[in-house]
């Protein structure tokens, strides 16, 4: 087989971007701040994938504005951020690999044409190229992080679209957990001080071993405090919803990371298994 490296080279040019982005490693806030849907970028290798010009550019894509509220949270929290550099059409830096999302045909309405007949050895050298090294860095960031005294407390930034297959979607911003609610708790109390939102208790997408990867790996399975947020894209995908969300959830998380149950581990997940990081 060939060597990561050279995979990697074989399917990102010089000029193309890279595979992850590291914003502020050396930020001293507590959070750790991941963005898993952040670009919607397909490298030239893979031409369109089979999607038209109009949707390589809407939801099915990426989270569209998750990574500019990603990136002001980085600066007002002074908090590192991981962003994968290429779009989850590609392989999806949020499943694991073994599902069939991970490598999807279909997203939403559209037929992602380019992934029909993708074999096992393009799965694995899409995933040596785009998928480890994301999450490779991010496992460095993290050991970094949970080797000090302090206890991190991870943040992972999506948006979901005001409407799905026809359905109308009300909430303003959801918050997700699954092993650990301990961070979700405090942001849905904290979120609903305000009247004026509506917000989702795990909706509109559970979090599940099938369907996320990132905190299940990265923060569930150290027993490491967490909380998602999925934010409705209508609401951020102009720089001025972008500023003001992540300006309420920066003061959201300054108080949340306050909490005196959020300043300790709880228990590990032990049904999260990943053999790559021990």
């Amino acid at each position: 087989m060939t060597s990561a490296g050279g995979d990697r080279q074989a399917w990102i040019a010089d000029d193309e971007p890279s595979a992850f982005e590291l914003v502020n490693t050396e930020g001293r806030g507590r959070a750790i701040l991941v963005c898993d849907h952040a670009s919607p970028v397909i490298p030239r290798r893979l031409g369109s994938l089979g999607l038209s010009p109009e949707d390589r550019f809407r939801h099915v894509a990426w989270d569209i504005g998750a990574a500019e509220v990603a990136r002001r949270l980085s600066g007002i929290l002074d908090a590192p951020l991981a962003l994968p550099g290429y779009s989850r059409l590609v392989v999806d830096c949020n499943r694991p690999l073994h599902e069939p999302d991970a490598f999807t045909t279909r997203s939403e309405d559209v037929a992602v044409t380019g992934n029909l007949s993708i074999t096992d050895k393009e799965k694995a050298e899409r995933a040596e190229a785009f998928f480890w090294p994301y999450h490779d860095a991010l496992h460095r960031l993290v050991e970094a992080r949970t080797a000090g005294d302090g206890v991190p407390v991870m943040v992972s930034v999506h948006s979901f679209t005001p409407v799905y297959h026809g359905e109308p979607r009300p909430w303003h911003i959801g918050v997700h957990y699954r092993w650990d609610n301990r961070g979700a708790e405090h942001a849905l109390r904290l979120l609903r001080e305000d009247g004026g939102l509506t917000v989702g208790d795990n909706e509109p997408y559970p979090l599940a071993l099938d369907e996320d990867y990132t905190v299940p790996v990265h923060a569930e399975r150290r027993g490491m405090p967490y909380v998602l947020f999925e934010i409705r894209q209508d609401l951020i995908e102009s720089e001025a919803g972008a500023d003001a969300w992540a300006e309420r959830l920066g003061e959201l998380l300054g108080a949340l990371l306050t909490e005196a149950n959020l300043h300790r581990y709880g228990p590990a997940a032990t049904d999260v298994r990943e053999r790559r990081f021990k």
